[in-house]
């Protein structure tokens, strides 16, 4: 398009709106325009395209505005991945009480009083995860673009092939895989849930995500919205809020024959998408590419995985009539990195002795005031609740963070004397402190 004399300033979003609609009208964009004789008429001609593209009904399914115009990504800047552009659908799910409360769950737990540094929360790893989960999605659809482009011999047939709804739900999948973590996150599900409730159904936070995936969904109403751009809402072909769900709950160890059907959301050509989030058949997923390089950075530990490098070379391979990611022969050096940086984030960190015996007393601090009738999370109206029994409403478990300890805390402290419950004043001592 030749360079017009307005092509300034405010003027620039009028010329790409003159660009969409001569495309629109099979004109060259890049054609000689006729120039107007004053500033004026510029400014008139230039409003008068305009409206005429934007009001102008267009064949060929594009929308009547440009997709530009109506549809911005919203850029989120991140300390590991750098500018971070986002699916508006991905903003309004972010946008969310229930996704808002990981800003207040620690993503170390009881690490930050091991790590000065390590105050970062599951808000920013779980907007990485879908970020990367993106990345790596697109990054395989283009590899199998570029194979049929090359008309080579195809490894996987035209059912195998990931599509626009595919890449949303792996970003939202990645974006949701961890609404259901509690306070301190694993001292939450790993250390306290098992001895507050011994009794109870195995419950792993990865079943606490998907509790609250549905009540992200259903409160905040937005399956129009997710049926608005392309997803499938309702049935049984192809649900996608099936397949975003299992994908929070990670990929199965595959020992079933082949002609039997692994997954309800997608068929078994793409049961390879199941491995992006949480991989259970070798553990190499985004989640551990984010959370690798965002802890390493804030505990001051050195990364030597290059997750960037992975997603570069990752592709999807027939492998015994399964189809899954895999990775050029010459990465196995890196991959030896990840693993070998998996061994040292627990050895030096997660498994620190001071950070575990903080976490103990977490632990001893949470079940005594789970059996104190003070502390009661209210989940509706004159309904009322303990910690461990939290996980059973959706309301409650919304509620229930790292810093609402802090506040019950200070308003039992204005009533309550060590001689009246020493229980519960020694539980409010330890988690004020803890705090």
């Amino acid at each position: 398009m030749s360079k017009l004399p307005f092509m300034m300033g405010r003027y620039k979003w009028l010329v790409k709106v003159l660009s969409v609609g001569a495309e629109c009208k099979g004109e060259d964009p890049n054609g000689e325009h006729k120039k107007p004789t004053s500033t004026k008429q510029q400014n008139t001609t230039a409003h008068t395209e305009a409206k005429k593209c934007l009001d102008e009904k267009v064949e060929n399914n594009i929308p009547k505005k440009p997709r530009f115009y109506i549809e911005e990504h919203k850029v989120f800047n991140d300390p590991i991945h750098g500018h971070i552009k986002l699916h508006p659908l991905l903003v309004k799910i972010i946008d969310t009480p229930q996704f808002q409360r990981l800003r207040k769950i620690k993503q170390l737990g009881g690490g930050y009083y091991v790590f000065p540094g390590a105050s970062h929360n599951r808000f920013e790893h779980s907007v990485g995860v879908g970020h990367l989960a993106g990345e790596l999605v697109k990054a395989l659809r283009a590899k199998q673009l570029e194979e049929l482009e090359q008309e080579q011999e195809p490894s996987m047939d035209s059912e195998s092939l990931i599509n626009d709804r595919d890449v949303l739900c792996v970003q939202i999948a990645g974006l949701c895989h961890d609404l259901g973590h509690g306070p301190f996150s694993h001292v939450f599900d790993g250390m306290f849930n098992p001895q507050a409730d011994p009794k109870g159904e195995k419950w792993e936070h990865e079943d606490a995500s998907i509790f609250m995936f549905d009540h992200l969904v259903n409160d905040n109403n937005l399956k129009p919205l997710m049926n608005h751009y392309g997803l499938i809402t309702e049935g049984d072909n192809e649900n996608d809020l099936v397949f975003i769900k299992e994908m929070i709950k990670g990929s199965l160890k595959n020992n079933s024959p082949q002609n039997e059907k692994l997954y309800k959301g997608r068929n078994n050509e793409k049961s390879f998408l199941y491995e992006i989030v949480a991989n259970k058949q070798n553990g190499i997923d985004v989640d551990k590419f984010d959370y690798f390089a965002r802890d390493c950075h804030h505990l001051g530990i050195q990364n030597n995985f290059d997750h960037r490098r992975f997603i570069v070379f990752a592709r999807v391979c027939n492998v015994d009539g399964q189809l899954h990611i895999c990775s050029r022969d010459k990465e196995m050096a890196n991959l030896y990195d990840m693993f070998h940086t998996r061994n040292s984030l627990h050895r030096r960190a997660y498994q620190h002795r001071v950070k575990m015996a903080v976490e103990i007393m977490i632990k001893d601090a949470l079940l005594k005031a789970n059996q104190d009738p003070h502390f009661q999370i209210k989940w509706a109206e004159e309904n009322m609740c303990s910690l461990s029994e939290a996980k059973r409403h959706k309301e409650a478990y919304t509620k229930l963070t790292g810093r609402g300890f802090e506040v019950w805390c200070l308003k039992l402290t204005t009533h309550l004397t060590f001689k009246t419950s020493e229980v519960v004043y020694t539980c409010i001592l330890f988690v004020l402190f803890a705090l």
